[in-house]
């Protein structure tokens, strides 16, 4: 009995060690929950330092981009020193590898982690793309260099969301104790809202009509006519009614050609006398067009 028994904790030990250790090549990171005080204290001071951070975009998201030298030279400044007397939760630094290990504390915790560049890869998609933006991806395998770059994924709480929040909960509050409102607000609130339906109801009929027109106008003189034509474009609100009609653009359209010459008739020849002078007009330099290389941090 005593035999089994053993049998199957041997098992369970041996269940536990081929699931915890990282897979080979790849550094295993730990998921924490909740990061430690001394990672959060180091993440602050971080965002709170001149790293001279840049937008890129990763998983669809916005984040600051840094690179890990900026990152060290922040650990090893006397700004740091100087809070972490203020505050005792941060590591201490005395050298490079200490700041290093400092530094390592946030790909631990997922507060920051090390990304690399994803190049487009269609002239469509390079186009689409915001010139200074870079699109990143996270990459497995974290490693500190002072070469490499790092992407914060660590929000801390700022006055503006805790009052944007407060003023969420308020507007709630609000909204369910309508009952209690004034009858005066009451009846100003349902006259808005039936105005705000007539509008919206306003807009379905003129979406309906500026079909018909078109559907009409396309077959009685083509290519056919819309009224407000920027409706359902990405413009501005005004430029939206802007202009208020004409005519359907038909894409893949060539422009017609020039017609060629008549054969066999030569160009009239000039008539006998001194040749002008030649004239030499001056053309500013055109700039040579070249690929906007990205800015390094």
């Amino acid at each position: 009995m005593s035999h089994g028994h053993d049998h199957s904790h041997d098992g369970h030990d041996g269940h536990d060690h081929s699931h915890g250790g990282p897979p080979a090549g790849m550094q295993q990171l730990p998921n924490h929950p909740t990061p430690p005080p001394e990672a959060i204290a180091v993440a602050n001071f971080l965002k709170s330092s001149d790293l001279k951070c840049r937008t890129c975009i990763v998983g669809g998201q916005r984040k600051d981009l840094f690179k890990v030298k900026r990152a060290l030279r922040a650990l090893q400044s006397p700004a740091y020193q100087t809070a972490r007397r203020k505050n005792p939760v941060l590591p201490e630094v005395t050298d490079l590898q200490s700041a290093a290990i400092a530094f390592s504390l946030l790909p631990r915790s997922l507060l920051a982690l090390r990304v690399t560049k994803i190049e487009p890869s269609t002239p469509e998609e390079r186009k689409k793309r915001i010139k200074g933006v870079w699109h990143v991806k996270v990459e497995p395998q974290q490693e500190i260099r002072e070469d490499l770059y790092y992407a914060f994924f660590y929000e801390p709480r700022t006055w503006s969301q805790i009052l944007t929040a407060l003023g969420l909960v308020g507007a709630l509050l609000t909204l369910v104790m309508f009952p209690l409102w004034p009858p005066i607000m009451r009846l100003w609130v349902w006259y808005l809202s039936m105005g705000m339906l007539g509008l919206i109801g306003l807009f379905f009929v003129m979406s309906i009509f500026r079909l018909i027109l078109f559907l009409v106008t396309v077959v009685a003189v083509p290519p056919g006519l819309w009224l407000y034509p920027n409706l359902f474009e990405d413009v501005g609100f005004f430029d939206s009614f802007r202009p208020v009609w004409a005519w359907h653009k038909v894409k893949g359209q060539k422009k017609k050609a020039a017609a060629p010459a008549a054969p066999g008739i030569a160009a009239p020849a000039a008539p006998p006398g001194p040749a002008p002078a030649a004239t030499v007009e001056k053309r500013p330099a055109q700039k040579a067009s070249v690929e906007d290389a990205d800015e390094q941090i």
